[in-house]
């Protein structure tokens, strides 16, 4: 199963995520009678009425979180926040992973007011998260991906809508979105986009609790057949929009892994073999997943070489200012797709050839029911060096010792 989280035009927070999973199927009761027995861990906090009601946003029906709370309290320590989470995901008998992710959840949102404030961990106060809203959000979607059985598929994200303009909290006015956002966000591997909306449209726990729930980044959905939807409402309204956070759940058609990767191409024409060769060590050790060469024709009959590279958006920059520094190109071409990946896993074994004792690092893939191994080359060619033999003889020792332990 492939759970498609797609918050590209309505962005993304806390309570949105959860109605879309209810939406999708949650059993709403569980949820319900589980965030009742929250208040008890928040003193000044109270919960008034709670429910889930279906309404038209936009042209599209949708789930919506009713929630009418008291409170009197405007900030609140992190570790305090913590502690209720810890203690309402025990009570309510919440498997492991729930819990973990509960956890996993305050600590990002955590790190990223100690980050931001430059304060320890321990002192992390909040302001618009010390709310019982914040431990609504996070212990219900637990409750609710627990009650789906999420946990256990794979859940790719779409690029987050985060809005543009400015935004006010309790430090005042900055530019959205947020730091919090930003700082929750970075390194996660997910793909965030602005537009014209003048508004936050992706709040600090929508990110915290979407950052440790997908890890998989995808510009386009994959292939697969749609089992069931859910449809999110936020509170706010817009013209041009729906604000409805969409969640798909569904059969992938294969069980391929999938990612987006970028690709780099430019034409050179007027560098040595040599360069080139040195240019292709130089760009896998910035972090490649692959560097192709292919000659060719250009214009005015002129011989070229086309250099093609595959890296990911961490790598892309420090790859392309290697690029034009080495062959000195004036321009590269960049574009965004999609790989499909065939399941694989690096394994270690221990073999002794001829007295000497290696480690060997190879490659498991499995496709169709079927799998294969590839030992790596760099090893292969480490005892090749050693033990004064050929390769492809060494290569042909090694297989017959790895496919003897499998056995």
């Amino acid at each position: 199963m492939v759970v498609v989280i797609d918050p590209q035009i309505a962005g993304i927070s806390g309570d949105m995520l959860l109605c879309s999973l209810v939406d999708l199927g949650a059993n709403k009761t569980k949820i319900i009678d589980g965030i009742k027995s929250l208040e008890k861990f928040l003193p000044n906090s109270a919960i008034s009425n709670i429910k889930f009601k279906k309404l038209e946003k936009h042209g599209i029906e949708s789930t919506e979180l009713i929630l009418d709370i008291k409170e009197d309290v405007h900030e609140r320590k992190g570790s305090e926040i913590k502690k209720a989470i810890i203690s309402s995901t025990n009570e309510l008998g919440l498997s492991d992973k729930a819990k973990n992710f509960a956890k996993s959840c305050i600590d990002t949102l955590m790190n990223s007011e100690s980050k931001i404030h430059g304060v320890p961990i321990e002192s992390v106060h909040f302001h618009e998260a010390s709310s019982i809203d914040t431990l609504i959000d996070i212990v219900g979607v637990s409750i609710a991906i627990d009650d789906l059985g999420l946990f256990d598929e794979q859940i790719i994200c779409m690029p987050i809508s985060v809005g543009s303009g400015s935004v006010t909290f309790s430090h005042g006015t900055m530019s959205n979105p947020a730091s919090a956002v930003l700082e929750i966000l970075k390194n996660s591997g997910l793909l965030i986009q602005g537009n014209q909306i003048k508004d936050e449209l992706t709040t600090p726990t929508g990110a915290c609790i979407l950052v440790n729930l997908s890890k998989s980044s995808s510009e386009f959905y994959p292939a697969m057949e749609i089992n069931s939807i859910g449809y999110g409402a936020g509170k706010k309204d817009f013209e041009s929009f729906s604000n409805v956070l969409k969640i798909v759940r569904g059969t992938q058609k294969n069980n391929f892994e999938m990612d987006t990767v970028k690709v780099l191409e430019t034409n050179i024409d007027d560098v040595s073999g040599e360069i080139l060769g040195n240019l292709i060590e130089k760009i896998m050790d910035k972090g490649a997943k692959d560097v192709s060469l292919y000659a060719g024709i250009t214009k005015k009959g002129r011989p070229t070489n086309l250099i093609s590279i595959i890296c990911d958006d961490k790598t892309m920059h420090e790859i392309i200012n290697t690029l034009i520094s080495e062959t000195g190109t004036l321009g590269i071409r960049v574009s965004t797709t999609e790989r499909f990946i065939v399941p694989r896993e690096i394994k270690e074994i221990k073999i002794s050839l001829e007295g000497t004792v290696f480690s060997i690092n190879y490659k498991v893939s499995s496709f169709d029911g079927k799998s294969d191994f590839k030992i790596e080359f760099d090893d292969l060619n480490h005892v090749s060096q050693i033990l004064n033999k050929p390769i492809k003889k060494v290569e042909s020792l090694i297989r017959k010792e790895i496919q003897s332990m499998d056995e």
